[in-house]
């Protein structure tokens, strides 16, 4: 936007095809974009979900029912459609789970506004109800639905972990799963004056072999690096190395100058 000099007339400048909505069809617009976001991963909640195939920017093809992951390979340009997606990620980063059933709540809670804007009731006067709502839900689930959980006792941790896995695909080994992902929590925790902090992005990592099953995971408390063998006499094990510690790399590197010779005929040899 440009404003011209001397009480001149503004001037808009806007991107080729932009188009602009006011009023209650840009509410409209905004709810529909939230449906369809909505009902795109609806599918992938409960016991019974369904796999989602997409296909990633890289031509890869990707298949999971984790709300996160879909929406994340998904191009919207609806700025509503964008928000909803940000609600996911929030989800995803803040808690870790739930971001499919927090993205068909919100969807689902658009939707059942429709009715009352459609009778002339004011955006802000439902905003209002949906905070006193939301204020009633948290004080609900504060007194009456949610329990206290020792978190030095492993079966109730791993019965909550579970109820998180059981609906992805990993819940045919969800036992191991659990095992490992609270060791992992537990090896990465760390305690200070009474303050528990637990940064798994910087202190824990998923490391993908080709080979073997799902069975062979394991928990290596540890740093593992892993390389492939340069040298058929290199060792496959090791006990009780001497650690070095490079700032440069370890790779076999060409150089940069490379002579070859050829040979046309025995006297060349000499």
């Amino acid at each position: 936007m440009m404003y011209g000099g001397g009480g001149s007339q503004q001037v808009m400048i806007l991107n080729a095809g932009t188009k602009r909505n006011q009023g209650k069809r840009a509410q409209m617009s905004n709810i529909f974009a939230a449906k369809t976001i909505a009902d795109t991963i609806r599918t992938c909640l409960g016991p019974r979900a369904m796999l989602k195939m997409v296909l990633d920017p890289m031509g890869g093809i990707v298949l999971t029912n984790d709300g996160n992951a879909i929406l994340r390979e998904i191009q919207v340009q609806h700025p509503a459609g964008k928000s909803m997606i940000e609600i996911s990620r929030t989800q995803d980063e803040e808690v870790g789970d739930g971001t499919t059933s927090v993205i068909i709540l919100a969807g689902e809670l658009l939707a059942q506004t429709e009715q009352y804007l459609q009778q002339g009731l004011h955006a802000t006067v439902i905003i209002r109800a949906y905070r006193k709502a939301l204020e009633d839900c948290v004080e609900i689930m504060r007194t009456k639905a949610s329990i206290p959980i020792d978190i030095n006792n492993r079966e109730e941790m791993l019965r909550v972990v579970k109820s998180c896995i059981g609906t992805k695909y990993l819940s045919r080994w969800s036992d191991l799963a659990c095992q490992i992902s609270l060791d992992a929590v537990q090896t990465v925790m760390i305690d200070e004056n009474g303050r528990k902090e637990i940064d798994i992005k910087r202190y824990a990592r998923f490391e993908k072999i080709p080979g073997g099953s799902i069975e062979d995971s394991c928990l290596l408390k540890g740093v593992m690096l892993n390389k492939d063998v340069v040298h058929p006499k290199m060792k496959r094990r090791i006990e009780n190395p001497r650690i070095i510690l490079l700032d440069c790399s370890l790779e076999y590197k060409k150089g940069e100058s490379q002579t070859s010779l050829e040979f046309s005929g025995e006297p060349d040899f000499t």
